[in-house]
């Protein structure tokens, strides 16, 4: 079983950055996607970017760039000039393939970014 944890959330000021990192407990299995959720407060989880085993990424905002270390069995999404609307627990997912919608159990704990305006 694969165990995920988020680690990088915090209280910033409108127009700094983060970088959030997700680290699995065990080997990524080969052909897993990860990726990068935001869930607002009695809001669904919204997809924010992915990344396949091979390196190809989505983003839906161009201020959120995500990266992948298989070495280190972690992705990063790094996060500049945020606003507030950037508000809310970020989760990290991994799922076998490449779509990152699909159902998986591999979820983390979820980490929190607060953005002040």
């Amino acid at each position: 079983q694969v165990q995920l944890v988020e680690s990088g959330g915090g209280l910033v000021q409108s127009g700094e950055s983060l970088r959030l990192s997700c680290y699995a407990s065990n080997r990524l299995l080969h052909n897993t996607v990860m990726g990068w959720y935001r869930q607002v407060l009695g809001e669904p989880r919204e997809l924010i970017a992915s990344i396949t085993a091979d390196g190809k990424t989505m983003s839906t905002d161009s201020r959120f760039t995500i990266s992948r270390n298989n070495t280190a069995q972690g992705i990063y999404l790094q996060m500049n000039n945020l606003k507030p609307e950037d508000t809310g627990a970020y989760y990290c997912k991994a799922a076998f393939g490449n779509d990152i919608t699909a159902t998986s159990p591999f979820w983390g704990q979820g980490t929190q970014v607060s953005v002040l305006s």
